[in-house]
């Protein structure tokens, strides 16, 4: 296991140790967990579709931008 310095404002270290402790664990273990996941936290968040694009997903399976743009003119007159 290799080490690693980090600077952390006072106020969260104080946090940090008292969350550890009630949580039976060291600030290195959250550390590690916490590092260990944000990569697949941001990559899983990157292939996340937004709800509205999933919903809008397939409506222009019988027409065009064009057709949509029409729709979008008439019901907004």
């Amino acid at each position: 296991m290799q080490k690693l310095t980090l600077s952390i404002d006072e106020r969260v270290i104080v946090r940090a140790k008292r969350y550890a402790a009630a949580q039976g664990t060291s600030i290195s273990k959250l550390v590690e967990t916490y590092l260990d996941l944000v990569p697949g936290v941001l990559v899983a968040a990157e292939r996340r579709t937004p709800p509205v694009l999933g919903r809008l997903r397939g409506a222009l399976k019988d027409g065009s931008v064009r057709d949509y743009h029409r729709y979008l003119e008439r019901k907004y007159r």
